[in-house]
């Protein structure tokens, strides 16, 4: 069954993209000359449009019109792309109203602002060198006596044995050591992290014992393996991460009938796109001069602030309703990301 994951990622992002890349009937490039008859239909054309089904009237014959098309396609550089950023940067709610209330042809859709956001998020991370590693181990899941956690216990525990007896008898020293020697032969005798007593790993992602099984035995064969692939599918599966999340958003608002559930996937995938394209902003500015710590800053104090502002703008709500449900949804989001997460190791390990 190897590849059978990937591929159904890889066949749903392509439909996402071909949606995106060609959004709908006429939206193609060319020049103003127009013929008379239109190619596509042959209706009488009066404009650069035909009238009957919406085609350019000048049908282009170049490479370079191509990857114009391609680029407007996605990025919509005609102008939706640079209206679309600054309202989803500092007006999220507005943007998020606006689009739900019909203004369409001035946006990017969510969609493809949320393709396009993490297209260029991977690719960042993999420029600056945020990927999984490929040179774990085979051993590093091992269990039982040759444990690379356990090597490492039985070292420092005869370090400290050794020191302890070099020292006096009345040496305050000594029952420190007596104290951390406790600790690292109870860890010793109950295994390394996620091992139990007899040296078997505990690991429960889905509930079924059989599948989490599965799972166990790929990370103990190749642990680098399943690090790509977890890293392969997050990408080619973050859609995944709309419908594991319109739910919880309808419950913020199930009484609330004036919302439906366009207008959540309309938000999710708007605040997806953005936390995407924060990402990005965070990892230039960790590899900058700036440091990590100021990519840390804009992170802590930019994702919730967006959150929270599109969150009471985009559903009209009075300060206290925004912040009750802005606390509820960040609870929300760690179960959005557990499911997720779950879903990623089921996927890996076929």
């Amino acid at each position: 069954m190897n590849g059978i994951g990937e591929g159904i990622g890889a066949a749903i992002e392509g439909g996402l993209l071909s949606r995106a890349v060609e959004p709908a009937h006429g939206e193609v490039s060319g020049a103003p000359n127009a013929p008379t008859t239109c190619a596509n239909c042959g209706a009488t054309v009066t404009g650069h449009y035909c009238g009957q089904c919406g085609q350019k009237a000048h049908v282009h014959r170049s490479l370079a019109a191509i990857l114009h098309d391609i680029m407007h396609g996605v990025l919509h550089l005609d102008g939706k792309l640079w209206n679309t950023l600054p309202l989803l940067a500092f007006k999220p709610g507005q943007l998020t109203r606006r689009f739900i209330a019909g203004e369409r042809a001035k946006f990017v859709s969510p969609m493809a602002m949320f393709l396009f956001s993490v297209f260029a998020m991977f690719a960042v991370f993999q420029a600056v060198g945020i990927s999984a590693p490929t040179d774990l181990p085979t051993e590093l899941m091992s269990s039982g006596e040759n444990d690379p956690f356990k090597t490492e216990l039985r070292k420092d525990i005869t370090r400290l044995e050794q020191e302890r007896a070099s020292l006096p008898r009345n040496s305050p020293r000594r029952t420190e050591i007596d104290n951390e020697l406790t600790v690292l032969n109870g860890m010793l005798e109950t295994g390394s992290v996620g091992l139990d007593p007899s040296g078997n790993i505990e690991f429960s992602a889905t509930g079924i014992e059989w599948l989490d099984k599965g799972i166990v035995s790929k990370w103990k064969k190749n642990p680098s393996l399943m690090l790509y692939k977890l890293q392969a599918n997050g990408y080619k599966f973050s859609w995944l991460l709309i419908p594991l999340s319109i739910p919880f958003v309808w419950l913020l608002f199930a009484w609330r009938r004036q919302y439906h559930g366009y207008d959540h996937a309309v938000f999710v995938t708007y605040s997806l796109a953005f936390m995407s394209l924060l990402f990005i902003a965070v990892s230039l500015i960790a590899v900058s001069p700036l440091g990590a710590g100021w990519a840390a800053a804009l992170l802590m104090i930019g994702a919730p602030l967006h959150l929270y502002k599109q969150l009471k703008y985009a559903y009209g709500l009075s300060r206290f309703s925004a912040l009750w449900r802005f606390f509820a949804l960040l609870f929300l989001i760690l179960i959005v990301q557990t499911l997720f997460l779950q879903a990623l190791l089921v996927l890996g390990a076929f």
